[in-house]
């Protein structure tokens, strides 16, 4: 027994080496694969922007949505862009999100848009807009109802068509200003008065109603209680704003259906050719839209057309307010325009009139700017991106602030001051200026809305002055926002009149 476990003992001894040898190995290779996968990984983590997330669940969207001054960026951005850069990683709306006030991202994602990003809005916005909103839609679906509407806002209809109607519905909100003296005035709601007049601007060219009916008022009702729920939490039971939005969208979607019906039946007659030539009768036979495509077009380009236009013109309000010689060349291009008017015998405006308006697009490039009616945009990435060192992955969301870029100091001198003539000569050329979003997505409607503020401002600088009754400004919360609603004191002034051409009365509009 004694010999055997000598003999076992020698046998282990002799192996021992190579046991160690194999274990040694073993471990080595092991170890080096463990080690190289590590680095592996290492190397395919993306190197994310930096960042914090907030807390569990909301992340930090209520610091980015706290409401500050229009003309800022607010105190979360300005403080984490110092803390992190311009490019940095945050949580916002529920996701996991890279937020940009970065000029060249900016542009790159817009001119990416269905490559590497695509619009991804919350989906409180689409439950109240409609999945066949042009604001949600991706795709050829997008497309299809952008091209819809590019060609009922083509330029032909705006010289045509729009600019008539535009001045218009301008000189009808302008009539109640009017008061029998110079040296008398009248307080109004600046806010109020813009959006009456782009609201019954949009509610005549996209279903032919008239201002001023019963109808139309309770449909404009309607869109206030609409508004504000499009932008407030999700909270979906009675009493809350975005539950007032959801029954206000289904009255405002009953009065198109019901002028769906209407046109129908004119459609169905043999005599047609009185149809009226808006929007709602274009969809209706021009295109194959269904009926809840149609419905869903015909609410998002009312909120489109009207709330942002008219924040735009209540903007530039306030801002020549406080800029004196702003007001001062703006009236003297206008009276050069009058005098123009008089010349050829005319008393409206035509497109050369409005081609002349060079410092009235430089006071509404610098609204646009400074008062960033359209801060941010909400986009999804679909491929992974590789931006200035920052690896962003599929599917975190994206927004390119556009505010924070018309606001940097590094792109615009004295960024927060209103400076019309900082737009004269090539710096409208400005890539980084970017005030309706830009690429694929590039709002339909832009060029209207600098239509709707250039012939506003025409006459409301040629027949009055204005000062604020009361202190204001705009802020943003996030839509942007007058609290008091902009209440300015209106005096009538005899700008035309000195000049011996008198085109705007009570007896002038029709």
């Amino acid at each position: 027994m004694a010999a055997m476990m000598a003999s076992i003992t020698s046998e282990l001894l002799f192996f021992l080496p190579f046991i160690l040898l194999a274990l040694l190995t073993f471990y080595t290779t092991n170890v080096a694969k463990c080690h190289g996968a590590a680095n592996r990984t290492k190397k395919r983590r993306p190197n994310l922007p930096p960042g914090s997330v907030g807390w569990p669940f909301i992340g930090e969207t209520f610091g980015y949505l706290r409401a500050h001054p229009a003309t800022s960026v607010g105190h979360f951005m300005n403080q984490h862009v110092a803390r992190y850069g311009k490019i940095y990683r945050s949580s916002l709306f529920g996701d996991r999100t890279v937020v940009s006030a970065d000029a060249g991202l900016n542009r790159y994602i817009l001119q990416n848009e269905g490559r590497l990003f695509e619009c991804s809005y919350p989906r409180s916005i689409g439950g109240i807009l409609g999945k066949w909103s042009m604001l949600v839609l991706t795709g050829d679906p997008h497309r299809e109802m952008r091209a819809i509407s590019l060609n009922f806002l083509s330029s032909v209809r705006l010289r045509a068509v729009l600019l008539p109607e535009v001045e218009r519905h301008t000189l009808l909100v302008l009539r109640d200003w009017l008061i029998p003296s110079s040296s008398a005035s009248v307080v109004f709601s600046a806010q109020h008065e813009a959006k009456k007049f782009t609201f019954n601007l949009m509610a005549k060219n996209i279903m032919s109603m008239d201002p001023g009916e019963e109808e139309t008022e309770r449909l404009r009702l309607e869109y206030i209680t609409f508004m504000k729920g499009v932008v407030s939490a999700p909270l979906n039971f009675p009493g809350t704003a975005y539950w007032k939005a959801l029954k206000s969208r289904a009255t405002i979607l009953g009065v198109i259906e019901k002028k769906m019906e209407e046109r129908l039946e004119k459609m169905n007659k043999e005599d047609s050719s009185l149809e009226e030539d808006d929007l709602l009768g274009w969809a209706m036979k021009q295109s194959n839209l269904s009926k809840e495509q149609i419905l869903d077009l015909l609410l998002s380009l009312l909120f489109a057309g009207h709330e942002t236009s008219s924040m735009a013109l209540a903007l530039a309000i306030f801002f020549l307010e406080g800029c004196p010689k702003a007001v001062q060349e703006l009236r003297e291009e206008h009276l050069e325009i009058a005098r123009r008017q008089k010349l050829r015998g005319e008393c409206k405006l035509g497109w050369e009139d409005y081609k002349e308006m060079v410092f009235t697009q430089c006071v509404i490039n610098e609204t646009l700017r400074l008062g960033n009616v359209v801060r941010f945009l909400h986009r999804k990435v679909i491929r992974d991106v590789h931006y200035n060192g920052y690896d962003i992955p599929s599917g975190w969301k994206i927004l390119p602030v556009l505010a924070a870029v018309h606001l940097d100091s590094s792109l615009y001198e004295d960024p927060s001051h209103f400076n019309p003539w900082r737009w004269k000569g090539t710096a409208s050329q400005n890539s980084n200026f970017m005030p309706y979003g830009g690429g694929t997505r590039l709002c339909a409607g832009s060029e209207l809305a600098k239509l709707e503020m250039a012939i506003f401002l025409h006459h409301l600088v040629l027949n009055f002055r204005w000062e604020l009754a009361e202190p204001d400004q705009a802020f943003v919360y996030p839509f942007v926002d007058f609290p008091k609603g902009l209440p300015i004191r209106v005096h009538r002034i005899n700008a035309l009149e000195e000049e011996g051409t008198k085109c705007f009365d009570r007896e002038h509009i029709i």
